[in-house]
């Protein structure tokens, strides 16, 4: 009976923790981050003198990925979500005061695959602005790519704006 109620009183527990933690990160939390994020996006590009140069991606669902056309390849390339695409990219996250960055890795060795719709929203709707043969850079506030979760295997704190040069070797539909 008392190996019950412990069993009963440790899930009770789990799970108050696990409803509080859910909790932490709502609505009002994501229109703060929001606000950060752009914040530091706009210093960031007026830092590096990038004025003028990045565009706003815009549509129903998506606007605060910044991307800017580098080489805008030899090919018209139609994207849709089953899109494979085969990349080179370097990756980069920009500090909190929107100064520098830390590049966190680089693909220029071997060019992965990926599946549009298995990325991070940032290149679900950055990507497309490029094409086949093309180069594109993403500037990415955190809420289109990693949100709140620190990202320990790749170096990356909580709340990471993420900045990429994006080589598209090919796109596959």
């Amino acid at each position: 009976m008392n190996r019950i109620l412990l069993v009963i009183a440790l899930f009770y527990v789990c799970c108050t923790i696990a409803c509080t933690k859910s909790s932490l990160y709502g609505p009002e939390q994501y229109a703060a981050q929001k606000k950060i994020d752009d914040s530091i996006v706009s210093n960031y590009i007026r830092s590096k003198g990038l004025e003028g140069k990045f565009k706003h991606v815009q549509n129903n669902d998506t606007i605060g990925v910044y991307y800017m056309v580098i080489d805008t390849g030899s090919t018209n390339t139609l994207f849709t979500s089953s899109t494979q695409v085969t990349v080179g990219d370097t990756a980069s996250y920009i500090n909190s005061n929107g100064t520098s960055e830390t590049q966190f890795y680089e693909t220029n060795i071997f060019h992965p695959t990926y599946t549009l719709s298995s990325v991070i929203l940032g290149w679900q709707v950055g990507i497309p602005m490029g094409t086949a043969g093309g180069e594109i850079r993403l500037l990415i506030p955190s809420r289109y790519a990693y949100g709140h979760y620190a990202q320990p295997g790749l170096g990356l704190p909580e709340n990471a704006i993420l900045d990429f040069s994006i080589r598209i070797y090919s796109v596959t539909n």
